[in-house]
């Protein structure tokens, strides 16, 4: 079965479920609106009280429905992901960054300030993740930017690497190379 079938089929699982939790809810207020039912405080406490469990299991179902779909479209053993550091932003500003595996664009990503500040402090930006069968695959990286003394930038790294079976976990690091006054582009490999 296709990935896009298999996303298909678990949108209809959730649509499905859905509407039959709204019919249920429709269901039961109108047994509570007919005339003769108890329309006391604890006719309605107790519709409360089912309406309140209806939405408990709902939110459980959607929990397990997420994590299927987490499973079927992006099983542990092809999964990789692309993540971006700054290790100083002296000599180069970011704007933004495309991530291409095996000649194909797979995240084209424009970054904000708060982002931007975000890296500088240490945070880490997952710009890709997905499915790459085991094999050698080649991975590109342009980062577009402002370079020393405002000049426009873009610059590009590339690694061929490995996938086996498991997950991969993947860092392009922009670092400050003080000894030439540059920013240096490294993409490596995590264990």
């Amino acid at each position: 079965m296709g990935l896009t079938m298999r996303r298909k089929t678990a949108e209809k699982k959730l649509v499905t479920w859905i509407l039959l939790l709204v019919g249920m809810v429709v269901a039961m207020s109108a047994v509570a609106q007919e005339p003769g039912a108890d329309s006391g405080p604890s006719g309605f406490r107790s519709l409360d009280e089912e309406v309140q469990s209806l939405k408990k299991d709902v939110l459980k179902l959607n929990r397990e429905l997420f994590i299927l779909e987490e499973e079927l479209l992006f099983p542990t053993n092809t999964q990789v992901a692309v993540f971006l550091s700054l290790d100083s932003a002296t000599f180069f500003t970011l704007d933004s960054v495309q991530v291409k595996i095996d000649g194909k664009v797979v995240s084209n990503y424009l970054y904000t300030r708060r982002e931007l500040e975000a890296l500088k402090r240490g945070g880490v930006h997952r710009v890709y993740f997905g499915n790459l069968r085991a094999g050698e695959h080649e991975l590109v990286a342009f980062f577009t930017g402002k370079g020393p003394e405002g000049r426009d930038y873009r610059r590009g790294a590339s690694l061929v690497f490995e996938k086996k079976t498991g997950q991969k976990y993947i860092e392009l690091k922009i670092v400050d190379k003080e000894s030439k006054q540059q920013p240096e582009f490294v993409i490596k490999e995590w264990d």
